[in-house]
């Protein structure tokens, strides 16, 4: 089998944790912050997992991360 080439763009925005889980940052913190209020924007920076819809395909993308 050949290595595989991971897509540059996907592995910029997932990370696998320890478990094999795919995480991702969440949206809505790069503009208009003045409108959103600090617990929003507080809870905006933390990490969340991707659905488990989607871990099947992100993994495809990041096959080495």
């Amino acid at each position: 089998m050949p290595k595989l080439k991971t897509r540059r763009g996907a592995a910029k925005r997932f990370r696998t944790t320890g478990t094999g889980k795919v995480r991702r940052a969440k949206a809505f913190l790069r503009h208009q912050l003045s409108a959103k209020t600090r617990k929003q924007k507080r809870h905006l920076r933390q990490t969340t997992l991707v659905d488990v819809t989607n871990e099947k395909a992100i993994k495809k993308l990041i096959p080495y991360k």
